[in-house]
């Protein structure tokens, strides 16, 4: 359980339920602040959180894909709940990669979600947690990043853009106050991978969110969940080009 501390925990993807696990988790004596799209829809995290522990729990309204919306979002989380100690990205989607394949409107549409507004979200939000000198920002990448296949190479395209852009932005807060946690997550079990097969080290939104939290907690800078997929992936990309393009996703 991570130690009380001051600020706000803001859950950017506010139904997310690696977010909401997370969220619970730090809850006890905090004020967290879910944001979301249909924010009057959250009841079901919202009790999940409360009775978590949370001193208040608040809901905003927010579309991770309208960029031009993020500065007034955090602004007004700020301006009613003070500094922001810890904000997650939850937000994401898979998308249907046979789809994008033929369909370049989807094919932006999941880089967009998965990557440009991540970009756009983390640039404000650094920008903001600089100037106020503390604060802790929680990434999600994914092994789909790490060396991207073929068999969903439009999610891993983003993912592996997410996992740079990230990597550079923690180097770029060194000494400012603020730190990045970059989790890079198996396949986690969920409502995103309804349907499909786990793969082999598969994970549950807790199991994910337990691991996040320790690693908070530890001041760390990256982490693999589960942590076995650091081993298993550095040795995977030097699997030879005709091997790797069979994988599966």
């Amino acid at each position: 359980m991570s130690k009380p501390t001051t600020g706000a925990v803001v859950v950017l993807g506010g139904r997310s339920e690696i977010g909401v696990e997370i969220a619970a988790r730090l809850a006890p004596g905090r004020i967290v602040v879910l944001a979301a799209r249909r924010a009057d829809d959250l009841a079901g995290p919202v009790t999940q959180v409360q009775n978590a522990g949370a001193s208040a729990v608040h809901t905003v309204e927010f579309d991770a894909d309208a960029l031009d919306t993020h500065a007034a979002v955090l602004d007004s989380i700020s301006a009613a709940h003070g500094p922001i100690d810890v904000a997650v990205l939850a937000f994401g989607i898979l998308g249907d990669q046979a789809r994008a394949e033929t369909d370049p409107a989807h094919a932006v549409a999941v880089v967009h979600t998965d990557y440009v507004a991540q970009v756009g979200l983390l640039t404000v939000l650094a920008q903001r947690l600089r100037a106020q000198g503390s604060g802790r920002l929680v990434v999600f990448s994914s092994v789909a990043g790490w060396r991207v296949r073929r068999a969903n190479y439009v999610y891993g395209s983003a993912k592996a853009g997410l996992d740079g852009f990230a990597s550079g932005l923690a180097d770029a807060l060194h000494r400012s106050g603020v730190s990045l946690l970059l989790v890079r997550p198996g396949f986690v079990i969920g409502r995103m991978t309804e349907g499909m097969s786990p793969a082999p080290f598969s994970s549950t939104a807790p199991q994910v969110a337990d691991a996040t939290v320790r690693a908070l907690d530890r001041g760390r800078g990256e982490v693999w969940v589960p942590a076995v997929l650091r081993p298993v992936f550095f040795g995977m990309r030097l699997l030879p080009r005709a091997v790797w393009r069979r994988m599966p996703r």
